[in-house]
C-alpha cells in the first residue's frame, strides 16, 4: 500500500519535499507533475524526466501520474553519513518547450541504528591489593550512526560491590568514561569479573548496545615466565625476502596480570654482524628477516631469546632459535682466463693448449656443479684438468689464410633449476708461419708497350716484392727492370719495333719467410710499332722503249704494317706527260710514244708516302735520257757479251741456290715444329717483307728474317737493297724465289 510520506512547496522554480530513510519503495515522495502546475495528462506527453545531481536519487518520476516515487532503498547513513540535514538535489527536465525545475529532496532521520562499542570485549588486568580504590580506568564509548535525538547516548554497568561507572558529559558535546575500583581487589577471593557496559540511544524506542568487561585480578610476580622448548630448530632459504617469518617463540608465566605478561627481545646474536639481521615482536613472540641472509656469506645463526615479565624487578627465561641457511641456485657460474697463450702459430700441433681456465660457483650441491663447453666447437675444445680448472686445446689443423683470428667462447652451466649460465669470451688470434708460396693472378702477363718509349717509363705494375730474371736469345735485363719492392716494370732504355718485337722473361715472387718461398709468371712484352721511319730509296734500274717500264723507284720502310706500306707518286713534271708512275709498285713507264718535241732530256721528281699517322715521305729524282736505236743495240750487245762471261757462275750459283733451298726447307720445317716461347724470346725483326705482284710491300705476323723479291713485269732487273737487308741476308741465308729466271739476281744478292 502506498503511502504519502512527503511534504512540498513551490517557490522560486524549486520544490522541497522530505521523505524518512527506509522508505519502501514505492512510496509516493510528491505529486511532482502537479506541484510544477502541469495539467492531468500532460505529464507523459510532455516527457518529464529527473536528473540526479551528486549522490544516487533512489527515486524515479512516474510517468503516467507524474508523482515523485521511491525506487530503492533509502539510507540516510549512507547517503549522507553524519551530515544533517540530508538533501538530495534533483533536476526535472520537461520538453515541450523544454524547461528545467530544480526538487530538494531531505531523507529524514529514524533510529535504525543501535549503539556500537569498538569492540564487544575488553579485557582488564588489575593486581590483587596493589591497585587502591578509587582508580580510575578509562574506556571507550560506544557510537551510534543515527543523528539527533536517535544518536544520544547513556551508560549503564552491571551491578557490582568492586566497580562502579564514572560517566561525565562536556558543553562540547563530548563525553568521558571511566571504570572505578570502589573495593580491593583478592585475587584468591575473585580471580576475574565480569561485567557488562551498556549504551542505550535517544530514540523512541531506545536501541542499546553492549560491551563485555573483563578484570583479571593479577597476582603478586613470584614466576618466570617458562618457553615451551628451550631450543628451537629453523631452515631458512637465503632467497627469503626481508619480513619472512623465521620462528615464533612462546613463553609462559605462571603469575596472573601483569606479573604474567612477557615481553620478547633478543638478546644476542652469533655471528655478531648479523645483529641487525633479525627482528622480534615484543608482544607475539615472532622472530622475523630484516636484512638478505646469504649461504655463501653465513651458512648458520644462533639466536639467544630472552622473555621477561612486566614484574619490578622483572623476571625472566631464555631459549636459543638456531637458524640453518638452505643454499638456492643465486650464483651463476664465473669463467677467468688464468693463461692465454696467442698467438698460435698456424702450424700449431692438434692438442695444444690455447689458454688455461678456471670456473667456479659459489653455489653449493647440485646449485655449484658447472659443465663447460665451448663454441663454436671447432676447431678448439675443453680438456678438464682437475676440479674447476680446464685446458683449451687445439682439436684442428689451423690456416690463417682461412681464418685469421677466432673469437671463442667458453660456456658453463649449473645444476640448479632453473640453470644459471656464464660465458667468458677468448680472442685468440692466428699467427702466419710461411707455408705459402707467393701465387700471380695468371700465369703469363702480356704487356703491350709503344716503340721510343722514354727510358725509366712504366710499363706495368703487377706484382709486389717480386725479383726477375730473364730467358730467350737475349738478355731482357738490358731493356726492363721490375722493382722488387712495388713490381712495377720499368724500361731500361727505349725499345725499337724495328730491333726487337717480343721480349719474353721470368718474373719470380720471392716471400721474407724462413726459409723463403717464391712463385714465377711468364711475362711477355710485345713492342708496339710506331711510324717512326720514312721510306728510303734504293738506286734505279733502267727501263726500255716506249709503252714499256722505263725504270723502276725502289724503296723500303724499317717500319711494319701500314706504317711500311709505300706508294708512289709522280710529282714533276705534272699534267700530260709522256710517263707516269705506278702508285704501289713504284715502275716508271711511258705513257704515250715519245716526240722530239719531249726533248733529249727529261727530269721526273716522284715522292714516297707511307700509310703511317703522320705519314712519311722521300723523294727521289730521277733524269730520263732519250738516245738513238743504234746506241741502244750497241749497249745491247755489250750487255750481252757480259752475260757470256757469267755463265760459269751461273752454274756455280744454280748449284748453290739448289743447296741453299734444301736447307731452307728444313730450316722452314724446324721453325714450323719449334717451341712457341723461343720463337717469341727472339730479337731480331719479327717481319716479312714481301713485294707483291704490283710491287708494294706488305706485313706478315710469320716470326722469321726473310726477304723475297716477286715476279715483276718479266725483266731480269738487279734489284738494289738497303745495307739493313743485305745484313739480314749474310746472316739468316733465308730465301725465297719464285722462278729460275731470278737465280742470277738472287745469287748476286747474297754475294753483295
Amino acid at each position: 500500500e502506498r503511502r504519502e510520506v512527503a511534504a512540498w512547496a513551490l517557490g522560486g522554480g524549486q520544490v522541497r519535499y522530505s521523505v524518512p530513510e527506509e522508505a519502501k519503495a514505492g512510496t509516493v515522495v510528491g505529486r511532482l507533475a502537479q506541484d510544477l502546475g502541469l495539467e492531468a495528462g500532460e505529464p507523459e506527453a510532455r516527457r518529464l524526466r529527473l536528473v540526479a545531481q551528486g549522490r544516487r536519487a533512489s527515486v524515479e518520476v512516474s510517468g503516467a501520474s507524474g508523482a515523485l516515487v521511491v525506487s530503492s532503498r533509502l539510507d540516510r547513513e549512507e547517503l549522507c553519513g553524519k551530515s544533517a540535514p540530508c538533501a538530495l538535489r534533483l533536476e526535472v527536465l520537461v520538453e515541450r518547450p523544454l524547461r528545467v525545475f530544480h526538487v530538494e529532496l531531505e531523507v529524514t532521520d529514524i533510529n535504525d541504528n543501535a549503539p556500537l562499542f569498538p569492540a564487544a570485549r575488553k579485557n582488564l588486568s588489575l593486581a590483587e591489593f596493589t591497585t587502591l580504590p578509587g582508580s580510575r580506568f578509562p574506556l571507550e564509548g560506544a557510537s551510534d550512526a543515527d543523528v539527533g535525538a536517535n544518536a544520544q547516548l547513556s551508560y549503564t554497568l552491571s551491578p557490582s560491590e568492586h566497580f562502579s561507572l564514572d560517566w561525565q558529559k562536556t558543553e562540547e558535546d563530548s563525553e568521558s568514561l571511566f571504570l572505578v575500583l570502589r573495593r580491593p581487589l583478592d585475587r584468591e577471593t575473585m580471580p576475574e569479573h565480569r561485567l557488562v557496559l551498556t549504551a542505550s540511544d535517544g530514540g523512541r524506542p531506545s536501541l542499546t548496545g553492549t560491551m563485555e568487561l573483563v578484570i583479571s585480578v593479577l597476582d603478586v610476580n613470584d614466576n618466570a615466565p617458562q618457553f615451551n622448548q628451550s631450543v628451537y630448530k629453523v631452515q631458512l632459504l637465503e632467497s627469503a625476502a626481508e619480513g619472512t617469518l623465521v620462528a615464533r617463540v612462546n613463553a609462559t608465566d605462571p603469575d596472573l596480570g601483569m606479573y604474567g605478561e612477557v615481553i620478547y627481545e633478543i638478546d644476542t646474536v652469533l655471528p655478531p654482524s648479523a645483529s641487525d639481521m633479525f627482528s622480534i615482536d615484543t608482544n607475539s613472540g615472532e622472530i622475523r628477516l630484516t636484512g638478505a641472509v646469504d649461504f655463501e656469506t653465513v651458512t648458520f645463526y644462533k639466536l639467544h631469546i630472552k622473555a621477561k615479565d612486566k614484574g619490578s624487578p622483572p623476571l625472566s627465561g631464555h631459549c636459543k632459535v638456531l637458524v640453518e641457511v638452505l643454499d638456492v641456485n643465486d650464483n651463476a657460474p664465473e669463467v677467468w682466463v688464468t693463461s692465454l697463450s696467442v698467438p698460435v702459430p698456424e702450424d700449431a700441433a692438434v692438442g695444444t693448449v690455447v689458454a688455461l681456465l678456471s670456473v667456479s660457483d659459489r653455489d653449493s650441491g647440485a646449485n655449484g656443479r658447472v659443465r663447460c663447453a665451448v663454441w663454436p666447437a671447432a676447431p678448439f675444445g675443453l680438456v678438464a684438468t682437475f676440479a674447476g680448472s680446464y685446458s683449451l686445446v687445439l682439436r684442428e689443423a689451423l690456416d690463417r689464410e682461412r681464418v685469421s683470428e677466432y673469437e671463442v667462447e667458453v660456456r658453463a652451466e649449473d645444476g640448479g633449476a632453473p640453470a644459471l649460465r656464464a660465458s667468458r669470451g677468448v680472442r685468440v688470434p692466428v699467427s702466419d708461419v710461411n707455408d705459402n708460396a707467393p701465387a700471380f693472378a695468371q700465369a703469363v702477363y702480356t704487356v703491350l708497350a709503344r716503340e721510343n718509349n722514354a727510358a725509366g717509363a712504366e710499363l706495368a705494375r703487377a706484382w709486389a716484392g717480386a725479383r726477375w730474371r730473364a730467358g730467350g736469345w737475349r738478355a731482357a735485363s738490358s731493356y726492363v727492370s721490375v722493382d722488387a719492392e712495388s713490381g712495377r716494370l720499368w724500361a731500361l732504355q727505349p725499345l725499337d719495333y724495328e730491333e726487337v718485337q717480343v721480349l719474353q722473361f721470368e718474373v719470380r715472387a720471392v716471400d721474407a719467410g724462413e726459409p723463403p718461398l717464391c712463385g714465377n709468371a711468364t711475362v711477355q712484352l710485345f713492342v708496339v710499332d710506331e711510324n717512326d721511319n720514312a721510306p728510303a730509296l734504293l738506286p734505279a734500274a733502267g727501263g726500255g722503249p716506249g709503252g714499256q717500264v722505263v725504270a723502276k723507284i725502289r724503296a723500303v720502310d724499317a717500319d711494319s704494317g701500314y706504317n711500311a706500306w709505300l706508294r708512289y707518286e709522280l710529282w714533276e713534271p705534272r699534267g700530260k706527260g709522256p710517263f707516269r708512275v705506278g702508285l704501289y709498285s713504284g715502275e716508271v713507264s711511258t705513257a704515250r710514244a715519245l716526240e722530239e718535241a719531249d726533248g733529249p732530256r727529261q727530269r721526273l721528281v716522284i715522292v714516297v708516302r707511307d700509310h703511317g699517322e703522320p705519314a712519311r715521305s722521300a723523294t727521289a729524282t730521277l733524269s730520263v735520257s732519250l738516245v738513238e736505236g743504234a746506241e741502244a743495240a750497241l749497249g745491247g750487245a755489250a750487255a750481252a757479251a757480259a752475260a757470256a762471261a757469267t755463265n760459269v757462275w751461273l752454274v756455280v750459283a744454280i748449284c748453290a741456290v739448289s743447296s741453299l733451298f734444301l736447307l731452307a726447307v728444313v730450316l722452314y720445317g724446324a721453325s714450323r715444329w719449334a717451341p712457341r716461347a723461343a720463337v717469341l724470346s727472339g730479337p731480331g725483326p719479327a717481319t716479312l717483307v714481301c713485294a707483291s705482284e704490283v710491287g708494294s710491300w706488305s706485313y706478315s705476323q710469320r716470326q722469321s728474317r726473310s726477304l723475297c723479291v716477286a715476279e715483276g713485269t718479266g725483266k731480269s732487273d738487279l734489284m738494289h737493297f738497303h745495307p739493313s737487308l743485305l745484313k739480314v741476308c749474310q746472316t739468316r741465308r733465308l730465301w725465297w724465289w719464285q722462278s729460275r729466271r731470278h737465280y742470277l739476281l738472287l745469287l748476286r744478292v747474297a754475294f753483295c
